[in-house]
């Protein structure tokens, strides 16, 4: 099968496109032709050496894949060959992946591949970010960094969805647009406003019950300083630094608490499966709107992961493959 690997950590040049082993599902495991690959942000750091290092080289990256099933393991319906379906999985810049069966999520005909494969990574995160960490309830205000990315796009809108005011900050007038048109409440130009003056201002001085913090080192601690009595910071990346040791201390005055959050964190069985469902439905009833701002063929994942790390891209970058 064809795949893009890389032999050795550096930039987008170290990715080709070569021939690979076709993965031989498992016991319990499906093997899936994928038709459509996610790319996020993470997979520039692993490629870079930075995340996740630990895996032998050769690697195939990608961690989210739609496509169809192409064949079955032991003690595994045979009736699954032939499905639609899109699921969390590693290696998914291929042709063909594998995957637990028990992975797999149905997609409706309304769904395309592409659309699917820019769910799992991106919408698990900001699922579990609001509903299992954050416990986001209606009546209270949540701040989004990067409110124009792949997980800011989807927090946005299940935090709208959830009942809550929802303030986003972004870098260019275009992205205001779109957070806008999202839903958010409040956008907030970091590129030249003040955020934490401007959070202040937009909530009456009150601040925000929850903040969703990507960015890590620059954004800290205004984090910190927006956040209501008893507010609550989640870090899930950092984009621009690793953000400073936590002081305390410096939480007493408001009781404030700070959490992080990673995907690949071992969740209480059946999580990431009934979340996802949860999402794939949103998207075919029309309550939850993907955006995919780039798409390329498989062949070009370095060019996907330059444009990412040049943050040229909105929303999600997805590599088709069929």
């Amino acid at each position: 099968m064809r795949a893009v690997r890389y032999h050795q950590t550096g930039g987008p040049e170290v990715l080709r496109l070569e021939e690979a082993p076709e993965p031989v599902p498992g016991p319990g495991e499906v093997q899936l032709r994928v038709h459509a690959a996610g790319v996020n942000f993470a997979d520039t750091e692993r490629r870079r050496g930075l995340y996740d290092a630990q895996v032998p080289l050769p690697r195939i990256l990608g961690s989210e894949a739609a496509g169809v099933v192409s064949a079955v393991g032991p003690g595994v319906d045979p009736a699954l060959v032939g499905r639609r379906a899109v699921t969390l999985t590693t290696g998914s810049y291929a042709e063909l992946v594998k995957a637990p069966a028990s992975s797999l999520v149905a997609l409706p005909d309304n769904v395309s591949f592409e659309t699917a494969a820019a769910v799992p990574v991106q919408g698990l995160t900001a699922y579990h970010l609001l509903r299992t960490v954050g416990q986001v309830r209606e009546g209270q205000s949540v701040l989004v960094h990067a409110a124009a990315g792949g997980v800011g796009v989807l927090a946005v809108q299940l935090a709208k969805a959830a009942g809550a005011r929802v303030l986003g900050t972004v870098s260019s007038e275009t992205k205001a647009q779109l957070v806008q048109e999202l839903g958010a409440d409040d956008v907030i130009r970091y590129d030249h406003e003040d955020v934490v003056a401007e959070v202040h201002r937009r909530t009456g001085g009150q601040g925000v019950d929850l903040v969703l913090d990507a960015v890590g080192a620059s954004t800290w601690a205004g984090s910190l300083q927006v956040l209501a009595p008893f507010g609550h910071l989640v870090s899930y990346g950092s984009a621009s630094g690793s953000p400073p040791p936590v002081d305390v201390e410096a939480l007493f005055a408001k009781s404030l608490k700070v959490s992080a959050y990673w995907l690949h964190t071992p969740h209480p069985p059946g999580a990431h499966h009934q979340a996802l469902e949860s999402l794939v439905r949103d998207v075919s009833e029309g309550r939850l709107r993907i955006l995919i701002g780039l798409k390329l063929p498989l062949a070009e994942a370095a060019e996907a992961h330059r444009r990412l790390e040049g943050r040229e891209t909105v929303g999600k970058v997805v590599l088709t493959v069929r």
